[in-house]
């Protein structure tokens, strides 16, 4: 499967967006719980925040966001920031039990 990219335009840790690569990998186990529509509200809810980065490479910065609260629903996202480049990639995404 590929990765599929959606247009956007947010502001994330002071950097635009825009656009959204998700990566099909959530499916393998929480294809029955979430989809691309809920990733995409997710990463919506990231507009205009500061996010402190888990790790980093040279050329990546990677973010857990955890407890997402979506429609009274907990959220998991994996996400990442390529150094200049206006993109997020959304690595994993899953629904946390309450």
């Amino acid at each position: 499967m590929e990765r599929r990219r959606y247009k956007v335009r947010l502001v994330i840790n002071d950097q635009k967006v825009n656009e959204v690569i998700i990566d099909p990998h959530y499916e393998k186990r929480h294809k029955s719980s979430i989809d691309d529509q809920i990733i995409l509200e997710l990463v919506n809810m990231l507009d205009g925040g500061e996010f402190p980065r888990s790790d980093s490479d040279d050329q990546f910065e990677y973010f857990v966001t955890d407890e997402m609260n979506l429609k009274g629903k907990l959220y998991k996202l994996i996400w990442l920031l390529e150094k200049d480049k206006l993109y997020i990639g959304v690595i994993n995404a899953y629904r946390r039990k309450t």
